[in-house]
């Protein structure tokens, strides 16, 4: 049997081991049918049937009136009638509807677990000239630390030491790393990524910002709307056409027995299985695909979104700079200097120098300033990339340029030769999946972003979204998406950054870019998708709208047949055994059909 194969058999095993009532239905109904015992029937319906009652029982007093009413009245009138098969058969169906459906929630969330790796856990502190790897929550003001390249900031901090560049693109938006010197703020959260840095902690912990990003998660949970499954809508109306059912019964034919057969027959079946059936095939079918879906409620959601809501940086674009602009013929010496260095907007010049040039010439005499800049001959020319500063400290002259932090600026033997802009890029797949959004009857795309305006707009116009919503914080995405919510009714949110997470938990249904993403949004979305391609949220959608179609069909055709059964039954032409064994060959058809979700 293939690995994936044999992983799910032993979830699914554990799944029904959480469960022991399935256990117990099924040993028991298996006994039973061997021995032909009432008793044996009796103590597996006491024994398997009373906790589901107790359950039922417990979620109605909390305002719950969902598809398993009907099945616990059949139970209790099964055991007060004594009619003990047709009761253990009922038990059997409703713990294992529960527990498909637990195995399908169990299986996607087990697929996050390294992505929850990622919050910062651990600080370097500083003391005595040691270096201490301390808990981030035992950091207070005032301590010295040290953050390495690759290191997440622990806490809010100022550099004291050092210069490096430093990502703050999953808390602000802005694609560009930030320059850090002595004296610039970073917040936790962000990515040092070339120098190392000294800093000390402006604040704790528990008040830095990745800390309040993920209180404000929190508080988007809780005060997230509950959304109504599709087979509760169901039994809303199918319970009291039930019990409609059983009192015309009674009335018609005084006997009680007959009252229970109603019961039998009218058990949801088409609402207990049909459903988790089809979710575990939905979420599977993601899943291949690598987009994984936490809970049943998400991927029912997932197709009907009347407006979508995107960040902009990491999600709708690439989230890593590239060229996108050279003044003077100076690239294809520039990238044959920064060949050499480890610098990441080195690397988007020499990606584009050997796009356009093919091979780069040699370069001699390298060096590099870290976080600042590099020079080297090149040809016999004298080569000096990087910063307006870089250039200065070589003997360059060179005017002050506002948009210092978005180039690097070029030197040839001393005098200015030109600038390398760069910008971040979109997403090739990005203008096809908004057709696709069309087709799927999403009503409103909107970009909700902590970016610049201008640089918003350009990419929105890049990628055909309506609507643009620039320079906002965490809070403003937010409220955001409760404003759409309350147009809209069904909000899709797709996100990648820390400063997502509030909204992604605000949303209907929350998707985050999982494969570069942060943890905390990984953790407060609905779904992620742990390849690195946006179209794969059309994909998703696409399984979503195909799953809701079957389960409609088989709830529609289920339901009609039960209450077919029902009317016979209220007549006394069915015996709650007989009804209890029709119901088996119901549940199996409608396995059959939810399967064709896979």
């Amino acid at each position: 049997m293939p690995a994936p194969r044999v992983r799910a058999v032993l979830g699914l095993t554990r799944a029904l081991g959480r469960r022991p009532m399935v256990i117990i239905a099924a040993i028991g109904l298996a006994a039973g049918l061997i021995t032909r015992s009432n008793l044996v029937y009796l103590v597996t319906l006491l024994a398997g049937g009373m906790p589901l009652v107790w359950q039922t029982v417990r979620g109605m007093l909390r305002g719950r009136f969902a598809a398993d009413i009907v099945a616990t009245l059949a139970i209790v009138t099964a055991l007060i009638l004594g009619q003990y098969f047709a009761g253990v058969v009922i038990v059997l169906m409703q713990s294992g509807g529960e527990a498909l459906e637990a195995y399908a929630m169990q299986r996607a969330s087990s697929s996050l677990e390294a992505l929850m790796a990622r919050a910062p856990k651990v600080a370097h502190r500083l003391r005595n000239g040691d270096i201490d790897d301390v808990a981030v929550d035992t950091v207070v003001v005032g301590d010295r630390l040290l953050v390495r390249p690759g290191d997440l900031v622990p806490v809010d901090a100022e550099v004291i030491d050092g210069t490096s560049a430093v990502d703050q693109s999953a808390l602000t938006g802005e694609p560009l790393p930030l320059r850090a010197v002595v004296g610039t703020h970073l917040l936790s959260g962000s990515v040092n990524l070339d120098g190392a840095l000294r800093v000390r902690a402006l604040r704790p912990s528990a008040q830095s910002q990745y800390q309040q990003i993920v209180v404000l998660v929190e508080r988007a949970r809780q005060e997230k709307p509950p959304i109504q499954r599709i087979a509760d809508r169901f039994a809303v109306w199918f319970t009291p056409l039930t019990l409609l059912m059983c009192a015309i019964a009674y009335l018609a034919t005084g006997s009680a027995t007959n009252v229970l057969a109603v019961l039998v027959v009218a058990t949801p079946c088409p609402l207990i299985l049909a459903t988790p059936v089809a979710v575990i095939a939905g979420i599977s079918r993601a899943a291949d695909l690598g987009v994984i879906v936490k809970h049943g409620r998400a991927i029912e959601q997932l197709g009907q979104a009347r407006a979508v809501v995107f960040d902009k940086t990491g999600t709708l674009t690439l989230g890593q700079p590239s060229v996108s602009h050279v003044e003077g013929d100076v690239l294809r010496v520039a990238a044959a200097v920064e060949q050499l260095s480890s610098h990441h907007l080195a690397h988007a010049v020499v990606d584009a120098g050997r796009e356009r040039y093919g091979a780069l010439p040699k370069v001699t005499e390298f060096r590099e300033s870290p976080g600042r800049g590099v020079s080297g001959c090149v040809e016999g020319r004298r080569v000096v990339v990087g910063s307006i500063g870089h250039l200065r400290d070589a003997g360059v002259t060179i005017p002050d340029n506002p948009g210092d932090g978005t180039a690097a600026h070029v030197a040839l033997d001393g005098r200015p030769a030109g600038s390398i802009e760069f910008a971040d890029r979109l997403r090739h797949q990005v203008p096809s999946l908004m057709q696709r959004l069309a087709v799927f009857g999403v009503n409103d795309t909107v970009m909700l972003t902590g970016d610049r305006e201008a640089a918003a707009k350009a990419i929105a116009a890049q990628a055909g979204i309506r609507t643009v919503r620039a320079n906002l914080l965490p809070a403003d995405k937010v409220a955001a998406v409760r404003d759409l919510a309350r147009r809209y009714g069904n909000v899709l949110m797709v996100g990648d950054g820390i400063n997502d997470a509030p909204a992604l938990a605000a949303a209907t249904v929350g998707v985050a870019m999982g494969a570069h993403g942060t943890a905390v949004s990984a953790e407060a979305a609905d779904v992620v998708l742990l390849v690195d391609d946006i179209a794969r949220l059309g994909d998703a959608m696409a399984i979503s709208r195909h799953m809701r179609r079957i389960i409609l069909q088989s709830i529609g055709v289920g339901l009609g047949v039960s209450f077919a059964l029902m009317v016979v039954a209220t007549v006394g032409y069915i015996t709650p055994a007989v009804g209890a064994v029709m119901q088996e060959a119901l549940d199996a058809a409608v396995i059959l059909n939810a399967l064709r979700v896979r």
